[in-house]
């Protein structure tokens, strides 16, 4: 049994996922699609990149990761059925998306966490020093975003779906309440966030484009990671922050309720207080997270894999 994976080429994180996931199962996997058994397609929408004759005769299995409500017309529900005829199954990193997508298809659906990677994330003692070297301000109370907020069309409008107009009313309500303050952003398309962060005279940096050695850096610099988005699949910044013992918040959305304690968990920038208040027990998602870790993270998948019927046998 050979499991060929398209590779979406979009410096996206399904690169990273299937650069590791070939990295550690040579056994079962083939960059040929011609000695493939089973389609795994991570990114859905580009799933006719595949020519129909693979799609038919081979397994094929679709990695659907969030649905977004209100960007999910006709015409996406037209090309989501459409694609659904060649589907043999579905994998979904989390619950939330299993019942997103539950109501339009009979597919049987896998759902299992995508792995994290431990020699990428790491905790880092040197708090201090490690802001001095970034320019990070030493006695501030610094927030993390390390997700694009702006929609790519214009570079101008929120991408309501990750939260950023949440993520700005918290911050903008801490530095009311006369908290000190700092933002660090990493990733592309943050426009949005840093123009309201300047319309609020609050203090930031961005790190728009950094290596993962610096990204880890940075999750060691924070006080507290704010996930605020409206829909997710993930994000891996949760499990991130797991490894790294970085304290989060999060609204109730993807990976967060498997991974995160209640106290950490909040419904919308209204009453994220209770949670911001509460006292963080990373260990508590340190440990959680642990099982996930590279190679027993991966393990799940290739379960999977290996269980399920390959057309023609």
């Amino acid at each position: 049994m050979k499991v060929f994976s398209l590779p979406p080429r979009e410096d996206w994180i399904c690169d990273r996922f299937l650069n590791e996931w070939y990295q550690y199962n040579p056994d079962i996997t083939t960059k040929n699609i011609d000695e493939a058994d089973i389609n795994w397609i991570l990114a859905g929408w580009q799933w006719n990149r595949i020519p129909i004759n693979y799609l038919e005769n081979k397994t094929t299995v679709l990695t659907v990761h969030h649905i977004v409500p209100d960007k999910f017309g006709e015409q996406e529900k037209r090309i989501f059925l459409q694609r659904d005829r060649f589907i043999d199954w579905y994998h979904v990193p989390c619950q939330n998306t299993k019942e997103q997508i539950m109501q339009y298809t009979d597919k049987p659906i896998f759902v299992q966490p995508f792995w994290v990677n431990q020699f990428l994330w790491y905790d880092l003692e040197n708090k201090t020093e490690l802001r001095k070297k970034h320019g990070i301000p030493i006695d501030a109370k610094v927030i993390g975003s390390f997700q694009r907020d702006t929609e790519g069309h214009d570079l101008e409008s929120p991408k309501l779906e990750k939260g950023p107009d949440r993520l700005i009313e918290i911050i903008k309500d801490l530095n009311d309440r006369g908290e000190d303050i700092f933002v660090v952003l990493s990733g592309p398309r943050r426009q949005y966030v840093i123009n309201h962060l300047r319309m609020n005279s609050i203090l930031y940096k961005n790190f728009e484009f950094v290596e993962f050695t610096e990204l880890n850096e940075l999750y060691n610099c924070l006080d507290m990671y704010i996930v605020s988005s409206r829909h997710e699949g993930g994000p891996q910044s949760i499990v991130e922050c797991g490894l790294t013992k970085t304290p989060i918040i999060s609204t109730r959305v993807g990976l967060a309720p498997m991974f995160l304690p209640e106290c950490d968990l909040y419904s919308g920038a209204e009453d994220y207080k209770a949670a911001w208040s509460a006292k963080k027990d990373v260990e508590f998602i340190y440990n959680r997270v642990m099982k996930y870790k590279i190679p027993d993270g991966l393990k799940p998948f290739k379960e999977f894999f290996k269980s399920i019927i390959i057309k023609g046998d």
